[in-house]
């Protein structure tokens, strides 16, 4: 049995300095001592796989060469109960722009270990599957002389590949540590929500500006050396690539519904860039937790913007629900700075160049369905996207 602080300190010193996860009973001594240290940060996350893109996020914004502090390490922390709602960024995302993430994940069900019969099942698949997802993994230490090998072993191999890692817990392999009552949140503000939602429609369904109008818009002010557009899976991240190919931005593929917290990450790792969130109305409905964590944890310099066409228009246009759905209302709730819930594309214009809050900034743009013919995909396979990102941010960060 190893002490938490054992781990998170010798994690430290290799560059690990963000936690992000959902809560099992096997992590919560690491939970507890992250909570109760200023200097590190843990991010509670409404599902694994947000965790996992949340780190993704944090992973982007490092800088290779840098100090190890400045690395851009982090660790998504789950019960192997919750792997499979990280499955789709950890095969979607992670293993494809390769964007390096340790995983600390716990072993409920272990085989030959009594637990509840829900674990019954995915205790024994669950090294297999992450041998499917050619994560590779080796048991948790359970002894401090281990530590040090195990993380470095690990550091390796997301050096060389950019992928994940994975360490697998058993139970009893950390003692308790107690936390105290007034650290139950770490880096979220209290929560406040958003005065009121701004809603501002101006005429028929028909008239709905287009994605590409809306794109032209984002593009028109985000510049290039002080911000960063993250685009959201299918024809979103298509129309901006073929609008303008710029290097600051991202073209999201697979991982639906990660964008926001993949944004998150990004934003809270370099506060020097604002960074914004593209996303579609079907990937925000299928993570729609998302939404609380932004809003709880989000800082001033992420903005989100949700286009809303109301279909899912790269599978054949079929119908969302999201006319039954106030986006800005959800936003307020989730207590952004403000949300914005409109059809005009000049509320958008204006909301892009408006100065940052205390918090992030939301709006809903409601536009029309439909893509133009030929809608190329990036020349660049995702991993050539991503290094150019992080060439450019870098970049960025020294010129600054």
């Amino acid at each position: 049995m190893i002490e938490a602080r054992q781990f998170v300190e010798a994690a430290r010193e290799r560059g690990f300095h963000w936690y992000a996860g959902v809560p099992c009973s096997y992590l919560t001594p690491f939970i507890n001592y992250v909570l109760q240290d200023r200097s590190l940060r843990y991010v509670s996350m409404a599902n694994e796989g947000d965790a996992v893109a949340l780190i993704a996020g944090i992973a982007l914004g490092g800088a290779p060469g840098a100090p190890a502090s400045q690395h851009g390490r982090g660790i998504a922390m789950m019960q192997n109960s919750g792997l499979g709602n990280a499955v789709s960024p950890l095969t979607s995302l992670t293993w494809t722009f390769r964007l390096p993430v340790l995983l600390i994940v716990t072993w409920r069900g272990q085989p030959g270990v009594p637990d509840e019969p829900q674990h019954a099942l995915m205790g024994p698949v669950t090294p297999d599957m992450l041998r499917t997802m050619e994560i590779p993994w080796e048991l948790f230490p359970t002894e401090g002389e281990a530590i040090g090998p195990v993380l470095d072993r690990a550091v390796a191999h997301m050096t060389e590949t950019g992928r994940p890692y994975a360490l697998l817990m058993q139970k009893g392999t950390v003692a308790p540590y107690a936390l105290a009552p007034s650290e139950i949140v770490n880096g979220a503000g209290p929560g406040t929500f958003a005065a009121a939602v701004v809603q501002d429609y101006g005429g028929d369904a028909v008239d709905r500006p287009s994605r590409r109008a809306a794109l032209q818009e984002v593009i028109a002010r985000t510049p290039s050396d002080s911000s960063v557009v993250l685009a959201s899976t299918g024809f979103c991240g298509r129309e901006l690539y073929a609008l303008e190919d710029r290097p600051n931005q991202l073209y999201m593929v697979g991982s639906m519904g990660c964008v926001l917290p993949l944004a998150l990450g990004l934003a809270l790792a370099r506060p020097d860039l604002r960074v914004l969130a593209v996303d579609g109305d079907g990937a925000a409905l299928m993570r729609l937790g998302a939404l609380a964590t932004a809003g709880a944890y989000g800082p001033p310099n992420l903005r989100h913007l949700l286009l809303d066409n109301g279909v899912h228009d790269s599978t054949g246009g079929q119908a969302t629900v999201s006319d039954h759905v106030a986006f800005g209302a959800v936003a307020a709730a989730c207590s952004y700075a403000d949300a914005l819930d409109t059809d005009r594309l000049e509320s958008i214009g204006t909301w892009l160049s408006a100065p940052d809050l205390r918090g992030p900034r939301f709006a809903r743009l409601r536009i029309r369905s439909g893509t133009p013919d030929g809608l190329p995909r990036p020349s660049m396979t995702p991993f050539e996207v991503k290094r150019r990102l992080m060439q450019h941010i870098a970049a960025a960060a020294g010129a600054a």
